[in-house]
């Protein structure tokens, strides 16, 4: 049986709504859905290229501490809030995951908080 670590960046989201930045079992890594604050200070960028960045280090540090890599991310899904973003998405979604190329969905659709462009979402596996 394969074992189940909790990953947790220490937001306040997280024990309010009751999840874990990821779940690591066995060769798997779930990360859930990652906006774009900077988790140390609680602040968003303006800019849904800076907010994309911010998701990529949370999640790449989210992985890490798990035993992963970026480069073992095989599913992402993108939700946008509006399609007029995409194009400034772009290049930090290509600086991010162009080498890796995983499989992947963008859906557009409102979060949960105003200021709030991008949340990702990735699977990764190591096997």
């Amino acid at each position: 049986m394969s074992t189940r670590k909790l990953i947790s960046t220490g937001s306040s989201f997280e024990v309010t709504m009751g999840y874990s930045r990821a779940v690591i079992q066995g060769d798997w890594a779930f990360v859930s859905g990652v906006t774009g604050y900077d988790y140390s200070t609680m602040e968003m960028p303006d800019g849904i290229a800076d907010q994309a960045c911010n998701c990529f280090e949370t999640i790449k540090s989210a992985l890490e501490e798990g035993g992963f890599a970026l480069s073992d991310v095989a599913r992402v899904q993108y939700t946008v809030t509006d399609a007029k973003l995409v194009d400034a998405l772009i290049p930090a979604l290509g600086e991010y995951m162009g080498d890796i190329r995983p499989a992947a969905t963008m859906v557009i659709a409102d979060l949960i908080k105003p200021e709030m462009l991008v949340e990702i979402e990735v699977t990764a596996f190591k096997g």
